[in-house]
């Protein structure tokens, strides 16, 4: 491994976000030898020392050369900026930090189907160096903020796609070096921009669990654990129209296989009996508030505020770009839109509404400059 472009102790790596994969993150990176800082809202909850355990009872003590809410402090300088935040709140922050950005400096993202890369383009340019990859690095959880947090997992290997940056093979070993896994580059943005795991997984579950709730329930279901047929049938409908987009940009099947084959089922009703399987699934429940007579749907929870317009949404308009109709996921933010009072679509289209246009993965000129590419 050529570590000689990123020696650790003269590395600046920036974390954007403090929850649980940015704190992992910190720690990890931190005590392995690299020069970490961390960009939050919150600075004065953070130590300048994160310990993170990891499931064999590794503990991993990383010191911060500095927390705080000022880009000019956080990101300036730093050869890496990596992104830790949701969805709903990546536009903005690149915009804050976009004057501390330096021209070599590597932009990139933990979780890239919210639409980063989208994002980014429109922000920063087609001329800047971005990354983003296909899973966060570690399964992460929280112990106390800003101190400590638990490594849950490790992966085999982290994919990653590249934007703009011609030493792919330095960036590779750096990661790889930073995440101790192997990584793996895939060949465009869109490899790691499209999934179908939360932002098909998620909203075809809730519009089969709550498409007829107009009064309160008396318990709250499992999300997974009570998974049903109904819920199998939308879901292998909404990943049939999302593989035709794959299909039409000639995406790797391997990289974006369909529901039912990473399931490794067959139908609706093997599909259900495999995710009711998933023990990493168990304890999982519907995202519901309660209220007088039982409980509602919580429209606040993550589940509808990032994998409705920031992905099913970001699903849909790179259909539409591609002229593919999708009936069946427009049932689905139809469904959501009429609960939330929002207009997303409209006749089957992206509306031109306030609504649509306030969510910032929905460029337009970004999306077509990634399809351009990856038909080139």
């Amino acid at each position: 491994m050529n570590m000689t472009l990123y020696p650790r102790n003269e590395t600046g790596i920036c974390i954007v976000g403090g929850g649980n994969v940015g704190t992992v993150l910190a720690g990890y990176v931190a005590a392995r030898g690299y020069r970490v800082r961390v960009l939050t809202d919150h600075p004065g909850d953070w130590g300048r020392t994160i310990d993170v355990t990891d499931p064999d009872g590794n503990l991993f003590s990383g010191h911060l050369d500095c927390v705080s809410a000022d880009p000019a402090v956080a990101v300036k300088g730093a050869d890496v900026v990596l992104v830790c935040l949701p969805g709903p709140a990546i536009h903005d922050k690149l915009e804050a930090i976009k004057p501390w950005i330096e021209r070599d400096t590597l932009v990139g993202s933990v979780f890239s189907c919210t639409g980063f890369f989208i994002m980014a383009i429109n922000v920063l340019g087609t001329q800047s160096r971005l990354f983003g990859l296909q899973r966060v690095p570690f399964i992460s959880r929280l112990e106390k903020y800003g101190h400590s947090a638990h490594l849950l997992g490790y992966r085999k290997c982290i994919n990653v796609a590249f934007s703009g940056v011609d030493d792919t093979a330095a960036a590779v070993a750096l990661f790889a070096d930073m995440f101790s896994t192997p990584v793996s580059v895939l060949a465009h943005p869109l490899e790691v921009t499209l999934t179908n795991s939360n932002p098909i997984l998620h909203p075809a579950r809730l519009y089969s669990m709550f498409r007829d709730c107009i009064s309160p329930m008396k318990e709250i279901p499992a999300f997974y654990a009570d998974w049903t047929d109904d819920s199998s049938e939308m879901l292998i409908a909404c990943d049939s129209e999302f593989q035709q987009a794959v299909a039409r940009l000639g995406i790797d099947r391997s990289h974006v296989p369909s529901l039912l084959d990473y399931y490794e089922s067959v139908d609706a009703e093997s599909l259900t009996r495999k995710i009711r399987s998933i023990a990493a699934f168990k304890g999982i429940a519907a995202p519901m508030k309660k209220v007088d007579g039982g409980y509602m749907p919580d429209f606040d929870n993550r589940y509808f505020t990032e994998d409705f317009p920031y992905g099913l949404m970001l699903i849909k308009m790179v259909c539409s770009r591609l002229d593919i109709a999708t009936p069946v996921i427009d049932s689905v933010i139809e469904w959501f839109q009429e609960r939330v009072g929002k207009c997303y679509i409209k006749d089957g289209q992206i509306a031109d509404s306030p609504d649509a246009a306030a969510v910032a993965c929905l460029d337009a000129a970004s999306i077509d400059y990634l399809i351009s590419s990856i038909k080139r």
